[in-house]
């Protein structure tokens, strides 16, 4: 079988049985990682290993969520602890080239911590701007108030990770941040119009849009399509992240099994990738879920193919030479010790 269209994750520390033989049938593009999966760095890089070996691809991604603050899958005592976004946009309010090189520093060492496990996809940056009146669940996530001080310290994440050999992913494309209500609970409508997205939130993710991976808003904008949300909407899909934005990598759905998309597995995949979604994303290893999602999902092919190649090939061979001690040393020293161990 050729790769299928989809990225999924796995119930726990190791692979099972049906496991194996399921993502061997199946072949996935890639896997995500979440706390449930995570023990030691040698368990994960066992983890991480068996995964891959499942579809015979040793450069398969294999994505977590490290952001940092709330959003942080490895953490004490084995992996340090990061600050959210948002404490990177307050540092030094004078000085935005501090900022920058902090909010670069914290990306690259996330991904040395990353590269060590075999871990080559990270979801980051948050390029949503938050608005006062917006759901929590962005909140200080966001690296900042304003469009520019979020595209600004967000291109400074992505580059970190990437000098690092981790890809980011950019999110929540074409942005969360006025969603009044948790896409995980519960689906989102924001009634801006064209002009107020187009200026405030399309902004970050347009100076991004040279990154190789976005992942969708489960968010319905009824200025541009009433009944869907983006990850499921073509107009979306076409007027706003392939135009507007002009982003051009690959696009990957949110995960699926969030109580903001309707209908069962199979027709929430099927929808995605309708959609102009390249790839779709479940990611609680659920294994009912998954093979739902899984009749949802085509091959990997044709555009979808050519992006998801070009994404992986912008994996640098070798990292940027960096000395991880000095660097734990000054980002230490620029939060006050606060974000040590």
């Amino acid at each position: 079988m050729s790769t299928a269209a989809a990225i999924l994750g796995c119930a726990g520390p190791t692979l099972s049985r049906e496991e194996v033989a399921f993502f061997r049938d199946v072949k996935p593009w890639g896997f995500i990682l979440f706390a449930r999966n995570i023990e030691t760095p040698d368990q994960v890089r066992a983890l991480v290993e068996s995964l891959r070996a499942t579809v015979g691809r040793a450069d398969a991604p294999v994505l977590i969520d490290q952001e940092g603050g709330r959003v942080q899958r490895l953490g004490p005592p084995h992996w340090r602890r990061y600050p959210p976004g948002r404490a990177y946009g307050e540092l030094a309010g004078n000085d935005p080239l501090l900022r920058r090189e902090i909010t670069r520093l914290g990306a690259r060492l996330m991904a040395h911590d990353l590269a060590q496990l075999g871990v080559n996809v990270d979801c980051v940056p948050v390029l949503d701007v938050p608005d006062p009146q917006g759901h929590e669940i962005i909140g200080d996530r966001a690296y900042g108030q304003t469009p520019e001080a979020v595209a600004y310290l967000g291109r400074a994440a992505a580059e970190g990770l990437i000098a690092g050999g981790v890809l980011p992913v950019i999110k929540h494309i074409p942005g969360h941040g006025r969603a009044m209500a948790d896409s995980h609970l519960e689906l989102p409508v924001v009634d801006a119009s064209w002009d107020e997205l187009d200026g405030r939130d399309f902004a970050p993710f347009r100076v991004l849009s040279d990154m190789p991976m976005a992942m969708t808003a489960h968010v319905i904008y009824s200025a541009i399509d009433r009944k869907r949300p983006a990850t499921t909407s073509k107009k979306v899909m076409r007027k706003v992240i392939r135009e507007a934005i002009g982003f051009d990598g690959l696009v990957m759905s949110d995960d699926l099994s969030m109580k903001a998309l309707s209908g069962d597995f199979t027709e929430r995949a099927r929808a995605s990738l309708s959609a102009g979604c390249d790839v779709v994303l479940h990611c609680n290893g659920v294994m009912a879920e998954m093979k739902a999602v899984v009749e949802g999902v085509r091959a990997l092919k044709g555009r979808a193919a050519r992006r998801a190649d070009a994404a992986l090939a912008r994996i640098a061979r070798a990292p940027e030479p960096f000395d991880v001690e000095e660097g734990r040393a000054r980002f230490d020293a620029a939060f006050e010790g606060r974000f040590a161990g």
